[in-house]
């Protein structure tokens, strides 16, 4: 292995199963640390949940080496802020640029590949897509491996909260923000 990043790149609709493989092998390997077996087990098939509006819409990213996916996630332009607790009515209605902040969705990272800038590559992919729409501000709500990742990245903590996955058990989030600084 390198130190070089494996190769980004827009995902598509092929790359959906290796996508919800990598998100639930992710989970599995990273929630026990941070949440007990019942919240572990729950967040693993609820959170690491892939919305294909994300791939669809062109706004999901892969990292991929030697075939095989070992990072992905991405930024919406859709009002659905995280997997895993009950539908909205306007999940899938389109933001305002101007007035509404733009939604980083669903990244996950192999165990064996995180600490090597996968996820703020991710982040940096999402945050240009999201300027390049007119959006000035980030939002997302991280799972708690995330948040280390997410504060080291310039996301300041709005509120930790509680998502009630749909078997009812409830797991920890914190909702954070960043504001798009002009490069």
């Amino acid at each position: 292995m390198t130190d070089a990043l494996p190769p980004q790149r827009i995902a598509v609709a092929a790359d959906i199963p290796a996508i919800r493989e990598l998100m639930h092998a992710s989970a599995s390997a990273l929630f026990p640390a941070f949440y007990d077996r019942t919240q572990a087990v729950s967040g693993a098939v609820h959170l690491a949940h892939l919305d294909t509006l994300l791939v669809d819409d062109g706004t999901y990213f892969v990292h991929e080496q030697d075939g095989e996916l070992v990072a992905c996630g991405g930024w919406s332009r859709r009002a659905k802020l995280y997997a895993g607790g009950a539908a909205g009515a306007d999940d899938d209605r389109l933001l305002d640029p101007a007035a509404e902040p733009a939604r980083v969705r669903a990244m996950f990272v192999r165990a064996d590949w995180t600490r090597r800038g996968l996820g703020r590559a991710l982040l940096r992919s999402s945050e240009r897509a999201a300027v390049a729409e007119g959006f000035g501000e980030l939002v997302l709500v991280a799972a708690l491996p995330g948040v280390p990742l997410y504060r080291a990245y310039g996301f300041t903590e709005v509120e930790r909260l509680t998502i009630t996955m749909p078997d009812g058990v409830p797991i920890a989030g914190v909702e954070m923000r960043r504001r798009i600084e002009e490069r």
